[in-house]
């Protein structure tokens, strides 16, 4: 089935980072823009991101993008920190273009971006946190162990830039930025959705729960069975239900 068709968009953050994305045109509702944040090494050319945005843009037009240091855009990953810079540029793009109400999907690294952002800088109607992390420095599963090593390691930083065309800024955190499950408690009173699966092989449900507690109404958890890990587990099914809830917290059924 061919995909809903997109088109090229380039960003400017307000810290002059040029970032690549794409504008997919609502096929459902006019008035509301959807803002998708890939995970760490992701990319919005993926297949599996361009299937997410086709079925989102049922419920409304869609702004894709990478983050900095991803595929074609500018700068450098700092995982999760400066980020915020780069959501609030598609963020403001999606009112320039005519929605009147904009909601950021996250997943994983960029969920946790996606609630920073909401709590820092305000100005979404929704946010939904796909396997995203409740704090951080997590080595407590295999995977987040390899992504550890990935960011610390001068060897796994140039893996990372040869094998996903990730570029990761050297150093550490100065300071270090709050933890989403101490910034989710602030963007009420947004509506909140956090879904995460009972298979994540990155986070387990502990996340889910931490961020459910910090955050203050109005706000959903879903505990989806057999779900694994952000983008790449994401089924159809999820992500239409995902869109059906936004339309409805955004009041536009």
């Amino acid at each position: 089935m061919p995909l809903a068709p997109s088109y090229p968009v380039l960003l400017r953050t307000k810290d002059g980072v040029r970032v690549d994305g794409s504008h997919t045109p609502s096929r459902g509702h006019g008035e509301l823009g959807i803002v998708v944040a890939h995970g760490f090494t992701g990319s919005w050319r993926e297949r599996t991101a361009r299937r997410i945005v086709h079925v989102l843009s049922e419920t409304g037009g869609v702004v894709a993008f990478d983050f900095r240091g991803h595929g074609r855009s500018g700068g450098e990953s700092t995982v999760g920190d400066l980020e915020v810079l780069d959501i609030d540029a598609a963020v403001r793009h999606a009112r320039v273009i005519g929605y009147s109400k904009v909601a950021v999907v996250g997943f994983s690294m960029g969920a946790a971006v996606a609630i920073r952002h909401a709590a820092l800088y305000g100005g979404v109607d929704a946010v939904v946190s796909v396997s995203g992390p409740a704090r951080w420095y997590y080595r407590g599963t295999r995977p987040m162990r390899q992504v550890h090593w990935a960011i610390e390691q001068p060897v796994g930083r140039w893996a990372a830039r040869m094998a996903k065309r990730t570029r990761i800024a050297r150093g550490t955190w100065d300071p270090i930025p709050m933890a989403p499950y101490e910034a989710v408690g602030l963007i009420t009173p947004t509506p909140l959705l956090i879904v995460h699966g009972d298979a994540d092989t990155f986070f387990p449900l502990e996340h889910a729960h931490q961020l459910f507690k910090g955050a203050a109404e109005p706000k959903e958890l879903w505990i989806e069975k057999g779900f694994g890990h952000a983008e790449s587990a994401a089924t159809p099914d999820l992500i239409r239900r995902i869109g059906n809830w936004l339309e409805n917290v955004s009041n536009l059924s």
